[in-house]
């Protein structure tokens, strides 16, 4: 197993705590920053924009992406506009089609022709994939985000999708991929292995980072520890 400091791909904290981000941008394997309205709803956020100014005042250099959250088109455009305006470093995410599953295409080649960064969100085939590098600017910087967590939880394996994918966006050299939505820190090696520019990571997955590598005997002894201290504090008893 290599070494976190070792690994190729760009690991991007996923969250919207801004205590929590303050905290992740002083770890240098921590190379950018990604949020969408679902975290920020269950981080309490109550104004999109002074939480996004936040965000951008703390982090200066590193890639940021915020979501737009209209279902119209015009008016993601618009969103789109002004979310850009706020920070060279800020990457707009659009979802790959609107709740009524109408193409976002369009609207992507729109945006990054006229200099606007994109991260298209959401994908879960390399259909999808094919379909939307056709839409991005050739020269622009921007994401294509696979949810290769959400397709795990369908029984499917992600890796051949996201291997397969990284051979589609050879056709656009400016544009980086995406494993999003990892379920474990196993992901962040399986992207590593199959060449994925980048993985996003919660918070929580985050945390764990210390134990990669740990030894497995001494996680044995204290996996038997936490047991026996757990069934000594709850009181059990089995009369013999």
């Amino acid at each position: 197993m290599p070494k976190l400091n070792e690994l190729k791909i760009k690991i991007f904290a996923d969250g919207a705590d801004l205590k929590s981000i303050s905290e992740l941008r002083k770890n240098s394997l921590i190379k950018g920053f990604t949020t969408n309205p679902t975290l920020m709803r269950k981080s309490n956020v109550k104004d999109y924009r002074v939480f996004a100014a936040d965000i951008i005042r703390i982090i200066k250099e590193h890639p940021v992406s915020f979501e737009v959250f209209s279902d119209e088109f015009k008016i993601m455009e618009k969103q789109a506009m002004q979310i850009a305006s706020w920070g060279t470093n800020v990457y707009v995410k659009i979802p790959i089609t609107n709740t009524r599953g109408e193409d976002a295409g369009p609207l992507v080649r729109r945006l990054t022709n006229a200099g606007i960064k994109v991260n298209v969100t959401a994908l879960t085939t390399t259909k999808q994939v094919e379909h939307i590098v056709n839409y991005l600017a050739e020269d622009m910087p921007s994401y294509v985000s696979v949810f290769a967590g959400r397709i795990a939880d369908t029984g499917r394996d992600p890796m051949p999708m996201i291997a397969e994918s990284m051979q589609i966006l050879r056709k656009r050299p400016s544009a980086e991929l995406i494993w999003a939505s990892p379920r474990e820190l196993l992901n962040i090696f399986q992207a590593e292995s199959v060449g994925c520019h980048i993985i996003t990571v919660s918070t929580d997955l985050l945390a764990k980072l210390p134990i990669i590598g740990k030894d497995l005997i001494e996680y044995s002894m204290e996996t038997v520890q936490m047991f026996y201290r757990d069934a000594v504090q709850a009181g059990f008893n089995i009369e013999i």
